[in-house]
């Protein structure tokens, strides 16, 4: 069963924004764009680089050390070097804050 933890407010990011957070224990980046918020584990599965400070566009964000980009919806990868996808999470906006569940 999931567990759903409240990680920002509603207004706290911007669109095109970013906030680290953890949820069960795993960093991971609630990222903002014109769609909605999205959350994913917060780490390059090509090999292991923080993905903290990569560019977030088009709905991607893309590694800082060898450019592996990522689908920030699905965690699928959208370009070498990454074959794998990355973890993401389940997001709801509810009135009082963004929520993110562990599963």
């Amino acid at each position: 069963m999931s567990t759903w933890t409240r990680v920002a407010g509603v207004d706290e990011i911007p669109p095109g924004g970013r906030l680290s957070v953890e949820i069960d224990d795993v960093p991971a980046l609630l990222l903002r764009d014109d769609h909605g918020y999205h959350c994913i584990e917060d780490l390059c599965t090509h090999d292991g680089q923080p993905l903290t400070n990569g560019e977030f566009a088009n709905g991607c964000i893309t590694c800082p050390r060898h450019g592996a980009k990522f689908d920030v919806t699905t965690g699928a990868p959208k370009c070498m070097p990454a074959t794998e996808p990355v973890r993401v999470f389940p997001v709801e906006q509810r009135p009082d804050g963004v929520y993110v569940a562990d599963a």
